[in-house]
């Protein structure tokens, strides 16, 4: 497409969002959750249409030769349409934020000030290989009284398309505008670039979620603000007080319930204080698995199938069977190694002993810290949001998992009697 195809193109879908977003802002939560429940409905009736766009993707992507992490991110089946519909209801389910009061309080002159949630307005969503984040990104930003723009990547372009169809099934069912959620029908990158250089008039802040080549590229040129994260480096430290059996569930879990995903550990670190009982069965799980184990000299020593780690596995984060492993000198050496190399996404002590675990959680600067836990739980629907825009790892605005009250802004209302300053 010529840059004036894309600008005839774009143009519309940006004025046609901000009037949506007017209109949205003003919808009260009984016709917003409707709306949801609508499409929710739709996505488990037109589920064989759904599934039978995603097999015409498939069928490209495995032809184009995409990872086996990408092919994973975009294949859906019965179970997954389902829990797409599952989460469009359950984000329905949440309160409404907009409106909330956050803070209320009445100055000595007698004004009375409120801090009230408000939508943020129009956000323009750019990702790759999964089709499910349409649905995801869609509902949550009409809950939270957001219009969106959906730009999907050209592999999920056909997936996506069908279950946008289902959300504006949804918003036509309760007479909320069709603009409210819009899918940018082309896949042609230049739509991207206009996204993020050209529409600051009706784009508010743009979410990235994809790969680090494709957020890299929205934090470099966006003109708006942005939310998202650039890599998930995420680690499981196993403390000298870890219950074995528990440490070894838990790196299972963390490391290769599903690779692909931006909370699956890349990096584990061991308490030289337990190596003797822990590093070994640990590490022989992983490899028996079918995990690649990337090693320091303390950990190869366990097992020849160890492959040595070199100073750019600490930072790699690889979504794929391969896990980089590393001694280290107690807790306190665990959060210095994650303070150098992490990503500030997510990490996970397993310790018995409360005092490492206050040290890991207070100390260690990530979006998500846990104890006791996998770090594939660094989800919006675990943590009760129904589901995510994605994961922020900055440190203003939304950090950790984006769900409704992250969508939100807030402004002062004041009321007064009469009062002027002096």
């Amino acid at each position: 497409m010529t840059i004036e195809d894309i600008v005839a193109l774009m143009a519309p879908i940006g004025r046609a969002a901000v009037a949506a977003a007017e209109a949205l802002a003003r919808a009260d939560a009984a016709q917003k959750d409707a709306a949801l429940a609508a499409a929710a409905a739709a996505l488990r009736a037109r589920s064989e249409e759904i599934l039978a766009a995603n097999a015409r993707d498939m069928k490209a992507a495995e032809a184009a030769g995409l990872s086996g992490a990408m092919l994973d991110r975009l294949r859906l089946d019965p179970a997954r349409v389902e829990a797409m519909a599952a989460g469009v209801e359950q984000i329905a389910a949440l309160a409404d934020p907009v409106g909330t009061v956050m803070a209320e309080w009445v100055r000595p002159n007698g004004l009375r000030i409120q801090r009230v949630r408000v939508p943020l307005g129009v956000i323009g969503i750019i990702y790759e290989s999964r089709p499910n984040v349409t649905c995801d990104a869609g509902a949550l930003c009409l809950k939270s009284g957001n219009a969106a723009i959906l730009r999907g990547g050209s592999e999920s372009h056909n997936s996506s398309t069908a279950i946008h169809a289902c959300l504006v099934d949804g918003l036509r069912a309760v007479g909320l505008p069709e603009a409210c959620i819009q899918l940018v029908p082309t896949t042609d990158r230049a739509a991207v670039g206009y996204m993020l250089a050209a529409m600051t008039d009706s784009i508010d802040v743009i979410v990235p979620r994809g790969g680090k080549s494709l957020v890299a590229r929205v934090q470099q040129e966006a003109r708006v603000p942005v939310i998202g994260h650039l890599e998930g480096n995420c680690h499981v430290y196993v403390d000298r007080a870890a219950d074995l059996n528990m440490a070894r569930a838990i790196v299972m879990n963390a490391k290769l319930r599903r690779t692909g995903i931006c909370g699956a550990a890349e990096t584990l670190l061991v308490d030289e204080a337990c190596v003797a009982t822990h590093l070994a069965p640990i590490v022989r799980d992983l490899l028996d698995a079918g995990c690649e184990v990337r090693g320091d000299a303390a950990v190869q020593a366990v097992d020849p199938r160890v492959r040595p780690a070199t100073e750019d596995d600490w930072y790699t984060e690889y979504l794929d069977a391969v896990i980089a492993a590393k001694v280290v000198r107690g807790v306190d050496e665990a959060i210095g190694h994650i303070a150098r190399y992490g990503s500030a996404h997510t990490e996970s002590i397993v310790t018995e002993d409360p005092v490492a675990a206050e040290k890991f959680l207070g100390r260690v600067d990530s979006a998500i810290v846990l104890h006791n836990a996998s770090t594939q739980f660094a989800d919006g629907g675990e943590f009760g949001m129904g589901a995510e825009i994605g994961i922020s790892t900055d440190r203003f605005h939304a950090r950790g998992p984006v769900g409704v009250e992250q969508l939100t802004s807030y402004k002062y209302v004041v009321r007064g009697a009469g009062q002027v300053r002096s």
